[in-house]
């Protein structure tokens, strides 16, 4: 970095300092430094000693003109002259620039009896913890599954052997399901009060690659996020905060309508009055003992599918016009379709050189996600495509004694249930001509890139006929997007039922349940869809509660 730009993750938004902000900027993906500045003074029409410093704000790919391919730039700089840069008509896409700040409340008046309880060290429950003890609040995280390390080697065992522990495996566990997925950090959450930006910040600080702070799709991988995950748990740890793990939350105590504390499966018991539920979206248990405790819940849609492997290098082919994009790694895309049902089927968790992976957490069930490392250097691309399904599209699974506002994950049960029969235990997996013609089928071109045993199965049995049907439709479709992604030779596995939580647990304007000082957060409360966008989550959460308590009088 030479004495123009910015360290990257510092800080620019200098008090006294007035910046602006130069977007459109447009330049061959191979260029080098030097020539980023020149086209910076170029299009700011200004001298090159007027350039003091900048910083990339945004960088994404342009590949209209595929295979010549352009990086797209967004920068915020430091110049001489700003007023008469922003005042000259001739000088397009400037504007003034403010770094947006993240600014954390003032600590309450109310007094807190005992340390805040957070339930789940996914990213909603590790981001609520980590700003907590760094404010001084001293919290205890509960987990139910490992630590991220040991948890890595427990996934391993699982996919190599079938035994599945169903406390720790891909989805419960130190950093939650995201662990174990691409690592994806991009988020479609409006951002006005900089806790995105303060998210990345805290990644990168925690050892993440400063490039996720400008890239406009940035991403960690399995093998980056175990280490940042327990980085950040060292800090909390270091701050005054406690994490237990393999400690699994069974009840609520309360007092009326005010929580008091919750009791875990080995007989303890930890009091507080204030307890953040980021339970995650597979903790179906805990939705059951939340909806027999009176905890206010809705259903909500979701949607289910199968994921779709292609060969990597085709997908770079047709999004960057080349086999092999060199530097700028395997190529990623997004599809969304309306079927003429009406039904939305779209891409999910996109995984550029990625692999399946079996993601189950009950006995007798199976569930796939996919997974990529941070070098996304695997044969093939995979991606969730799947299909929207409501409340009345599930209705008819529910189950007597059961409340209706779980038929959902009743629902994501019958398919986990019929994966893992038509698999016989492993992951079913088929092609794409199979699957149309309703058979069996068997190996074709290309073998399957995954993490877990897998056997060739009719994949297309495991859903109702309308949601097959939808599928199929759906695959053809995007084939108009990318020519080739119909191919008969293309792998499905099933079943992707994980794509976010069946219920939503009712918060109201300060973030609580109809139970006092109880805290839905994150994704498995309904109110997340991502890493990014749960560890947003969490920080909104821990504002809520330093609003009304104060650290100093614990």
């Amino acid at each position: 970095m030479n004495r123009f730009s910015f360290p990257m993750g510092h800080s620019i938004g200098v008090e006294g300092i007035a910046m602006i902000q130069l977007s459109q900027l447009k330049l061959p993906v191979e260029h080098s430094e030097q020539e980023l500045q020149d086209k910076i003074i170029k299009e700011l029409r200004i001298r090159r000693e007027d350039l003091k410093r900048f910083r990339i704000l945004k960088r994404s790919i342009d590949a209209r003109e595929k295979p010549k391919l352009y990086y797209v730039y967004s920068l915020a700089a430091e110049i001489s002259g700003e007023k008469k840069v922003l005042g000259n008509p001739r000088i397009r896409n400037v504007s003034a620039y403010r770094e947006p700040k993240y600014q954390f409340p003032d600590p309450g008046s109310r007094s807190l009896k005992h340390r805040p309880v957070i339930i789940g060290s996914g990213p909603a429950g590790l981001f609520c913890a980590w700003i907590l003890a760094k404010k001084g609040y001293r919290p205890i995280l509960l987990e139910r599954g490992e630590k991220a390390s040991e948890r890595q080697k427990t996934v391993a065992h699982f996919w190599n052997t079938g035994l599945l522990d169903t406390e720790s495996n891909v989805q419960f566990g130190e950093g939650g399901a995201g662990t174990f997925s691409d690592g994806k950090l991009n988020t479609g959450v409006k951002d006005k009060f900089g806790r995105n930006h303060e998210v990345l910040r805290i990644l990168v600080q925690a050892g993440a690659p400063e490039k996720i702070l400008y890239d406009a799709k940035p991403h960690l991988g399995t093998d980056l996020l175990v280490q940042i995950v327990e980085k950040l748990r060292e800090q909390i740890i270091s701050w005054g905060g406690s994490v237990y793990f393999r400690t699994k939350v069974t009840g609520l105590l309360t007092d009326s309508d005010q929580i008091t504390g919750v009791k875990t499966e080995d007989g303890r018991v930890f009091l507080s009055e204030t307890v953040v539920l980021a339970i995650g979206h597979s903790a179906r248990d805990t939705f059951a003992m939340l909806s027999g405790a009176g905890i206010e819940m809705q259903q909500k849609s979701f949607a289910v599918g199968v994921r779709v492997e292609h060969p990597q290098s085709m997908i770079n082919e047709k999004m960057y016009g080349t086999a092999d994009p060199g530097n700028l790694g395997a190529a990623p895309y997004k599809l969304t379709r309306t079927l003429g049902n009406g039904r939305g089927v779209y891409s999910f968790c996109m995984c550029p050189g990625g692999y399946v992976v079996n993601a189950s957490s009950e006995k007798e069930m199976l569930a796939v996600n996919g997974m990529s490392y941070h070098d996304r250097a695997s044969a093939h691309a995979n991606s969730a495509i799947i299909v929207t399904v409501t409340p009345e599209d599930y209705a008819a699974y529910a189950q007597e004694g059961i409340s209706p506002v779980l038929n959902g994950m009743l629902f994501q049960r019958h398919l986990e249930k019929m994966a893992y029969r038509t698999g016989e235990g492993c992951i079913p997996v088929q092609r794409f001509e199979d699957f149309q013609k309703n058979r069996a089928g068997g190996p074709g071109l290309y073998e399957p890139v995954n993490k877990g045993m897998y056997r060739y199965a009719n994949v297309r049995e495991i859903f109702p006929a309308s949601l097959a049907a939808s599928l199929d439709e759906g695959i053809v479709g995007f084939d108009r997007s990318i020519h080739g992604y119909s191919d008969p030779e293309a792998i499905l596995s099933g079943v992707e039922s994980r794509t976010s939580s069946p219920v939503r647990i009712v918060r109201d304007e300060h973030l609580q349940s109809n139970l006092r000082g109880l805290y839905p957060c994150g994704e498995g409360a309904g109110y997340a869809g991502g890493i990014t966008s749960a560890a947003m989550d969490g920080l909104k959460v821990a504002e809520a509660i330093a609003m009304e308590y104060n650290f100093m009088l614990l």
